[in-house]
């Protein structure tokens, strides 16, 4: 069967590498050059479960809401004229309960730890490079009140089988040496020995060469999608500016510009691009870099080293589909990272970078079949763990497209808006 994947990041090259082992022909299309060009370019690097939590908190209205005058916070809202702005965070709202919040993150650790599963299980099966990192993460906390706080919120992630451990800061500086020099800045930490971090963009790329060399993908770049050729309740084509497209199955994997194309397929996704700052530094001899990742919690700043670089990302910012940024963006950011790790990187070479997130209300993915058409299959809507969720995704779709029972049950994760024509 001849599969055609819409998308090339880490989520879309992932599910062409299960498609593929399974059996099936496999084409990836993207309007860019190279894989990994988008969400998947500079993102956090981290791959956490240890981190699962949904943003739609009963705390997150009210941080929303001084994000007006305090752009500090961890979520910022920026007003616009955009109306699939306030419909999205009408939507977002309503999963700011107690109920939902638990629900949406209990959710999420089940599945962000079986992705992680099968991400070892590709890493070891075709050896990519992708500066991984193994021996957990550190989640900081500065203030003795978020320390607390932190430590019962684990509570919901821990009743699913996650091992989380409270340390203290002499304790968080046993394992990672290089917050030595900081350990008296913070209260405690929050210690994940089973997560990890990564470069997306080089796993990416590389397993992408992997499906190119070994599995027989076929990679077309620098195309792009303009609009599909159907017949009855099945997609016969994907139209493109290189020409059409055939195909028997179709997988969308388009993150944030996904419900414009869902739209022509009788699909309404509830997915919003929500921006996240990343800036990445080089390490060099002399400089004591940390040696696992981890989140600086009460400024809500996150790192991760990979190999002589050194990632630090930010922010989530209700903005639109503006990948703008500037240098003062990252202000806060790196004057959090600098704190923690005085000497850690070359701060005077910073290269920054803005990319946005393909958002769901409840946190959590939309697979599945849907719309008018038969044979096409949703892998959307990622957020913030694009990286952590990818391979786990990648193996339902590739489940859902041979009809098969997903490995994983994906629950409360299907598309819920179906139009089919009338008989």
């Amino acid at each position: 069967m001849h599969v055609l994947v819409l998308g090339a990041g880490v989520v879309g090259v992932t599910t062409a590498y299960e498609l593929a082992k399974d059996g099936h022909e496999v084409t990836v299309v993207d309007r860019l050059d190279q894989p990994a060009s988008e969400t998947s370019y500079a993102n956090a690097g981290l791959i956490a479960p240890g981190h699962s939590y949904t943003w739609s908190s009963p705390r997150a209205p009210r941080t929303l809401l001084k994000s007006l005058v305090d752009r500090s916070q961890a979520l910022v809202f920026r007003p616009s004229l955009d109306p699939r702005l306030y419909l999205w965070s009408l939507k977002f709202l309503r999963n700011c309960t107690a109920e939902r919040a638990r629900t949406n993150t209990k959710r999420k650790v089940r599945f962000c730890s079986y992705s992680q599963e099968r991400l070892q299980g590709i890493a070891a099966d075709t050896g990519v490079a992708f500066d991984g990192l193994e021996g957990g993460l550190l989640y900081l906390y500065r203030k003795p009140e978020s320390f607390e706080r932190g430590a019962n919120n684990t509570r919901v992630l821990s009743e699913e089988g996650l091992e989380l451990r409270t340390v203290s800061a002499d304790e968080a500086a046993q394992i990672d040496p290089s917050l030595a020099a900081s350990k008296d800045k913070f209260a405690g930490a929050i210690y994940c020995p089973s997560d990890g971090s990564g470069d997306a963009r080089m796993f990416t790329r590389n397993l992408a060469d992997y499906c190119r060399d070994h599995l027989g993908v076929k990679f077309l770049m620098g195309t792009e999608v303009t609009g599909f050729d159907a017949s009855g309740d099945r997609l016969r084509r994907v139209l493109t500016d290189k020409g059409p497209l055939a195909a028997d199955e179709v997988v969308v994997a388009l993150g944030v510009f996904a419900p414009r194309f869902a739209r022509k397929l009788g699909v309404s996704l509830p997915i919003y691009p929500i921006k996240g700052y990343s800036v990445t530094l080089p390490i060099e001899e002399g400089h004591v870099a940390p040696t696992i990742g981890g989140v600086d919690e009460d400024n809500l700043t996150a790192y991760a080293r990979f190999g002589d670089r050194m990632r630090v990302t930010a922010t989530a910012e209700f903005a639109g589909f503006s990948k703008s940024h500037k240098p003062s963006d990252f202000t806060h950011m790196l004057g959090a990272v600098g704190d923690l790790f005085p000497n850690g990187a070359d701060y005077s070479r910073p290269d920054y970078w803005a990319g946005l997130r393909p958002m769901t209300p409840e946190g959590t993915p939309i697979f599945g079949r849907g719309g008018r058409y038969a044979n096409v299959v949703m892998n959307l809507g990622h957020g913030h763990m694009g990286w952590t969720m990818a391979a786990g995704s990648a193996r339902i779709t590739a489940d859902i497209v041979k009809r098969a029972k997903p490995s994983f049950d994906p629950a409360g994760m299907m598309v819920r808006s179906v139009a089919r024509p009338a008989a």
